[in-house]
């Protein structure tokens, strides 16, 4: 067994292929291996990454999304300092789609709002409360983390959104959270607490425009199903 990527055919290696090709040639396990750089004793870079990817049920890359640091290092030829490089990898993919979104965030539009946070949430495994705020423009001029609860739900407190909300002089916000169950439709909780953020928000004058959950690649919109309607 070559235990090199080195040793592989030239124009096999991910690396001379990215050179040649282009990097949108690369498979996923060539992507993985590029990152990783070496393998194991008895494994190339190549091979610990199609065993990493092989390892996920059919989940493949998101097989890293979903595990922790300590998880990676299980697998062989991955010290700390690897999984602390693929998780940051992960993070980055993160921050790199959300920004990509954000030109078509569309304060009206719960789709793209939807859209802008989905990658952020769907891979939590706890609930996490997010709330973004917009001016009177529409613009979206913030947006933080205001909870993160269990795997079952979160804890918010509407005085923390419109503590957030004032310090930001927004106008407009809307709540999104995430359910790891994979189910988007908002329980008896998530109904009440909109509920006080709406009356709440009336009184100061900030307007809730929408309470999104994000669930497994879909999401509810409180907005789109008349549930904001007075």
């Amino acid at each position: 067994m070559k235990n090199t990527i080195l040793q592989m055919p030239k124009h096999l290696q991910p690396y001379e292929k990215c050179l040649q090709f282009g990097v949108k040639e690369l498979t996923d396990a060539e992507l993985l291996a590029v990152i990783l750089r070496t393998g194991t004793k008895h494994m190339n870079a190549l091979q610990l990454a199609q065993v990493i990817l092989s390892d996920s049920h059919g989940s493949g890359l998101l097989n890293i999304f979903d595990k922790s640091i300590n998880e990676l290092m299980k697998y062989p030829g991955i010290g700390q300092t690897k999984a602390i490089q693929l998780k940051c990898i992960t993070e980055l993919t993160k921050r790199i789609s959300k920004l990509s979104r954000r030109n078509n965030l569309i304060l009206s539009n719960s789709e793209s709002v939807a859209a802008y946070y989905s990658e952020q949430l769907r891979h939590e495994q706890l609930e996490h409360v997010i709330i973004s705020m917009f001016d009177k423009k529409s613009q979206l001029i913030g947006d933080e983390v205001l909870s993160i609860g269990t795997v079952s739900e979160s804890l918010l407190s509407p005085r923390e959104v419109f503590i957030k909300a004032l310090e930001h002089q927004a106008v407009y916000i809307i709540l999104i959270h995430n359910h790891p169950s994979g189910n988007k439709m908002p329980s008896k909780a998530d109904k009440a607490i909109t509920r006080v953020i709406m009356d709440v928000g009336e009184m100061l004058n900030i307007q809730l425009a929408d309470h999104i959950i994000i669930a497994d690649n879909e999401y509810f919109s409180f907005f789109e199903q008349g549930l904001l309607d007075r």
